[in-house]
């Protein structure tokens, strides 16, 4: 399928004064969580709540801060959401999507809302 990068906009609900930051996120179903580099950690001053400890890809395991709340905003879309700071680019996995009611097409290569669901996300509640 290739990679699929996706504009999205992060934001500290907490602190109002403090400004959005659109950033260039990888949109990766595979993954689970928002993912944020340190930097933009400190740019959103967003608080280490706790530490989680993490199984990368290569199996490799590690401790890293788990921030938040952020805010995340996708074209019609928002979602809150804890993020793990790690990486060098924004990624956006597949709980905030999910959260969001959004999809990666594949032939397209984008991220985009649901088309199922196209004014307002759907979720199942039960």
């Amino acid at each position: 399928m290739g990679l699929v990068h996706t504009k999205i906009v992060l934001k500290n609900p907490r602190n109002s004064k403090i400004k959005a930051i659109e950033v260039s996120a990888l949109a990766d179903s595979g993954a689970l969580h928002l993912c944020i580099p340190e930097h933009l950690r400190v740019q959103l001053k967003l608080k280490v709540m706790d530490r989680k400890q993490v199984e990368l890809a290569d199996g490799l395991r590690m401790f890293v801060p788990y921030v938040g709340p952020i805010e995340i905003h996708f074209k019609n879309r928002i979602g809150f959401v804890g993020a793990l700071v790690m990486g060098n680019e924004p990624l956006l996995g597949a709980i905030p999507m999910e959260d969001m009611d959004l999809v990666i097409i594949p032939k397209k290569r984008v991220l985009d809302v649901n088309p199922d669901n196209p004014n307002i996300s759907f979720t199942t509640a039960k």
